[in-house]
């Protein structure tokens, strides 16, 4: 067995429990995609596809994240786990982002989010837009060693990442003539602005949280102080 971070709960790489959390993610994404690609919607042959959602892109980068580290358990290979805690830094955010705007939006009015006519059942939902999140988080607070990601430079990836999907929205817009969540196109063009700039302050928390929570599952309090501090330009106590 390959040795793991001293500050890591659980062996990972390893062709124990972590090959299986790896495995049992993986499958759980492949039966979401399974189900999406026999799911038959107006959006399935418009421009864009599927991949018009933020939550499909989520879940590609989750399925990414989890094959790569599957390879690494397999293989005992240590420069595929970094790969798959580089991965984690993006997909384990993206996807707590995601069950957060999601499910709150959802609590609200799911017509924001689906037209009437195009609704999933609860299984398909939770595959969706919450089995990611929690698979990503046990293997961050379990399996991965800690993220030296600060405030500052995870607001910026999320910047870069919540407008990037803006720009991708608007031009599948301009060739669909229609978007993908009913909600943006209720927005003013100020008020999706807006929308995204939350989002990436959302997912901006979400990892400080995942590092705070980091933290605290693992006795770590230098890495709790550094989550509150960071996003605020405090310097931790510790340091």
């Amino acid at each position: 067995m390959a040795r793991h971070h001293p500050l890591q709960r659980l062996a990972s790489p390893s062709r124990q429990l972590s090959l299986l959390l790896h495995l049992a993610g993986v499958a759980s994404f492949l039966a979401s995609f399974r189900f999406l690609y026999t799911w038959d919607t107006p959006m399935s042959a418009s421009f864009g596809g599927h991949y018009q959602f933020l939550t499909i892109i989520g879940l590609s980068l989750a399925l990414c994240t989890f094959s790569v580290g599957a390879l690494a358990d397999a293989t005992l290979s240590p420069r595929l786990f970094q790969l798959k805690n580089i991965l984690s830094v993006c997909s384990a955010p993206l996807e707590v982002l995601i069950s957060i705007l999601y499910w709150g939006i959802y609590a609200i009015d799911k017509s924001l989010l689906f037209p009437p006519e195009v609704q999933l059942d609860f299984l398909p939902d939770f595959g969706f837009h919450a089995a990611p999140a929690l698979f990503l988080a046990v293997d961050l607070l379990l399996l991965s060693p800690p993220w030296t990601i600060r405030g500052y430079p995870a607001l910026a990836l999320s910047e870069v990442l919540a407008f990037s999907y803006w720009l991708w929205v608007e031009y599948c817009f301009s060739r669909n003539g229609w978007y993908p969540y009913p909600i943006f196109g209720i927005l003013s063009t100020w008020q999706r602005a807006l929308l995204f700039a939350f989002s990436a302050s959302v997912m901006t928390g979400s990892t400080m949280i995942l590092k705070w929570t980091y933290g605290k599952v693992n006795g770590i309090e230098k890495f709790k102080e550094e989550a509150v501090a960071d996003p605020v330009g405090i310097r931790p106590k510790s340091e």
